[in-house]
């Protein structure tokens, strides 16, 4: 436990963002199985109609830097690239 009143606030600040983070990456990570289900059943349409919802969350998480930017991008590509693929 810490012995000044700054470090009490700071352990207390990190303990709430850390749950914030959690929460975040949960619904990072639900974002993408919702996806992969989708695809994964052929079920294109639920896939394209859920895409741009798909994309605001990933760069949400992205920007607070719970995941990288570049992660996020990549994984939206081989989702969008796969969406396009069953439609052929």
């Amino acid at each position: 436990m810490p012995n000044t009143k700054s470090g009490i606030r700071r352990t207390k600040l990190n303990k709430n963002q850390a749950l914030v983070n959690r929460i975040r990456k949960s619904k990072y990570k639900s974002a993408v199985k919702k996806m992969a289900l989708f695809l994964d059943g052929g079920k294109t349409k639920e896939a394209k109609d859920f895409l741009p919802k798909f994309y605001s969350q990933l760069m949400k998480v992205a920007k607070t830097g719970i995941i990288d930017k570049k992660t996020a991008s990549r994984k939206v590509s081989r989702i969008t690239k796969r969406i396009n693929k069953l439609n052929k």
